[in-house]
């Protein structure tokens, strides 16, 4: 055909003919359950105490980690610098760049101040000659930089398609295991920012991570997706600096930092990284909309939870948006799924559309569909961390009820809501 019916690529349709696998040998013997699990991974600290805390404690021996951003984001500068804290402790790394030439790697540590030791550089984009390279040193972790540009010789696709990407992992998972060797993936990501390549993928591999960040800020956020061996959804912060990526001590008061907050459309919303509570501002925009229907716009919340919310401010708080333009956004570039940032969200909203300030407040809060304010774990956590900054909080509290319209009025913003959106 010349093309995929699906998808309308025009990379021509390749046959991929398996060989049949012959089994040798007697039958494996199955363990009982009671005998399992005696032996706990063995973990290798990297030395970078955000990139061990999103990890468990450090890497794995044998574990495969894939870690994946937008183009710029740091990538290549993180697992450079996790290299160089790692062989600080006396280990061997090998990092295969398939992307950039030695040169180019040795200047960025040069430009970061990274320490030459037991860290060995590879240009290679043949996955067979970088892993008997690795065989040859026998190093304590492998870098493939990235898994969408490195290829095998006898696979006829070219490097990136679906066939190259779940063969050439497959082979560094099988060396991993076997040898007992960590190693780190470097994937690219679509347009969508979902990572790049079969979804197989991510099933293969034990670990996978995101760094998240925008390109005109130097906050970034290293998320762990999946983990076989420690938690998931714990973040860890750094800045971008010219000595590369530095971690951030204090994340709250790091996102505060420009916080202005008697300025109208903007809160405090302490959510929860892993354990740690870390406040982040959320702000809002109501303007007069000059097209129908209305834009609605979200950055760092999902689309969906914002139309939700407009239309329980609108049922049960009398406040609508008619022909007003909404823009909602969480400084920093973070993406956060914590269902408490709705009572946030719609604090904020309101405070835009009647140009009232909120002063330095904290609130969390899951609005439901009936217009009620429900509790979120960890309250005492987050309050403690809103406290120390000196805000102000807007939560519900144990044993009562609270109502959207009744956090609305507790914050200044009920009066009047009613004439702003023309509501009889």
């Amino acid at each position: 055909m010349g093309f995929c019916p699906q998808c309308r690529l025009a990379e021509p349709l390749v046959e991929e003919r398996s060989k049949p696998r012959v089994t040798t040998g007697p039958p494996p013997v199955p363990i009982p359950l009671a005998e399992a699990g005696g032996n706990a991974p063995t973990r290798v600290p990297v030395g970078i105490g955000e990139i061990d805390r999103v990890l468990g404690g450090g890497l794995v021996r044998g574990a495969v980690l894939l870690l994946g951003g937008e183009p710029g984001v740091g990538k290549s500068t993180l697992v450079l610098q996790a290299a160089a804290a790692l062989t600080a402790s006396g280990r061997r790394v090998l990092i295969a760049s398939a992307e950039e030439s030695i040169d180019q790697v040795g200047l960025r540590a040069q430009r970061l101040g990274v320490p030459g030791g037991s860290l060995y550089l590879l240009a290679e984009d043949d996955i067979d000659r970088i892993l008997a390279a690795a065989d040859e040193m026998t190093p304590d972790l492998i870098v493939i930089d990235s898994v969408q540009t490195v290829s095998a010789a006898e696979v006829g696709s070219a490097p990136g398609a679906t066939t190259q990407v779940r063969e050439c992992a497959a082979r560094v998972i099988r060396f991993a295991k076997e040898r007992g060797v960590a190693a780190i993936l470097v994937g690219h990501v679509t347009k969508d920012g979902a990572i790049a390549g079969p979804k197989t993928l991510e099933h293969m591999v034990d670990v996978v991570l995101y760094l998240e960040g925008e390109g005109d800020r130097g906050l970034r956020a290293l998320r762990g997706w999946k983990n076989r061996f420690g938690p998931t959804h714990v973040a860890g912060l750094f800045e971008m600096s010219q000595d590369g990526l530095v971690e951030v001590s204090d994340p709250s008061r790091a996102f505060l930092a420009e916080w202005e907050s008697s300025v109208p459309g903007t809160v405090v919303f302490p959510t929860i990284d892993g354990r740690r509570p870390v406040l982040v501002e959320v702000q809002a925009l109501v303007a007069p909309g000059e097209f129908t229907p209305s834009r609605r716009s979200s950055r760092g919340i999902d689309p969906v939870r914002l139309h939700q919310l407009l239309a329980v401010l609108d049922r049960h708080a009398g406040v609508g948006f008619p022909q007003r333009d909404v823009y909602i956004g969480v400084v920093g570039g973070l993406t956060l799924t914590d269902p408490g940032i709705d009572l946030p969200v719609a604090l904020a909203l309101v405070s835009s559309l009647q140009d009232v300030p909120l002063g330095p407040m904290a609130a969390w809060g899951e609005v439901g569909l009936t217009g009620e304010v429900r509790q979120v774990p960890l309250a005492t956590r987050r309050r403690e961390e809103a406290e120390r900054v000196g805000a102000t909080v807007m939560a519900p509290s144990n044993g009562t009820r609270l109502r959207l319209s009744e956090a609305l009025e507790r914050a200044g913003l009920g009066i009047g809501s009613r004439a702003l959106t023309g509501r009889i």
